[in-house]
């Protein structure tokens, strides 16, 4: 499962922090809408074993190229503001691992995600209203008339390509001061590994 995958990760290769994106779960009981993006994540316990929470976000039809490294840039930033913004300990605690009490919901890792993907939400739904705008002002070049199937799809889709380029310097505001819709919940006992139960 991918609870086991954690687990393993934050055993095996003793990773303190781990964020899985664009998971589609749709077979958990509590499972959100089809169209629903879950990221994971966990940071682990002094004994190894993981504090799993999830964030589910409206999934959005369009590919946008560039997000993972948005995401991971976004992320640093925010986990060190959520550090910081937590118990003055924390700062020097090695990789900034909270004490086994803390929840996983309230763990920087978690505000972090929240905030990185309330971001991304915002500066993404306002691309695609760009992209949708440009696509339906586009004025069709009637030298592609002439050219054959394969070579038009192929234009039409450097078009929507272009027109979906993310568009991050116009919607700053929602990097600095993401309007935070989204909140991290717990993962049930029973997505744990056995042994953690």
């Amino acid at each position: 499962t991918l609870a086991d995958a954690i687990t393993a990760i934050h055993a095996t290769y003793n990773v303190p922090h781990v964020i899985i994106t664009s998971v589609q779960i749709a077979n958990l009981s509590d499972s959100p809408l089809p169209n629903t993006l879950t990221v994971i994540g966990s940071t682990t316990r002094s004994d190894g074993s993981p504090r799993l929470f999830r964030v589910d976000v409206p999934a959005l039809d369009c590919y946008f190229s560039g997000t993972g490294d948005m995401f991971a840039a976004l992320t640093v930033a925010r986990l060190r503001e959520a550090v910081f913004n937590a118990d003055p300990a924390l700062r020097t605690t090695k990789s900034w691992v909270s004490p086994d009490e803390v929840p996983a919901t309230e763990l920087p890792l978690a505000q972090s995600t929240v905030k990185v993907l309330a971001s991304m939400h915002s500066v993404l739904e306002k691309t695609l209203e760009a992209r949708d705008a440009e696509l339906r002002a586009l004025i069709p070049d009637e030298s592609e008339t002439l050219l054959g199937e394969a070579e038009r799809k192929k234009k039409e889709h450097l078009r929507e390509s272009k027109a979906a380029e993310v568009r991050v310097v116009r919607h700053a505001r929602y990097l600095r001061e993401p309007d935070v819709e989204f909140r991290a919940s717990e993962w049930r006992a029973e997505d744990l590994p056995m042994q953690f139960r």
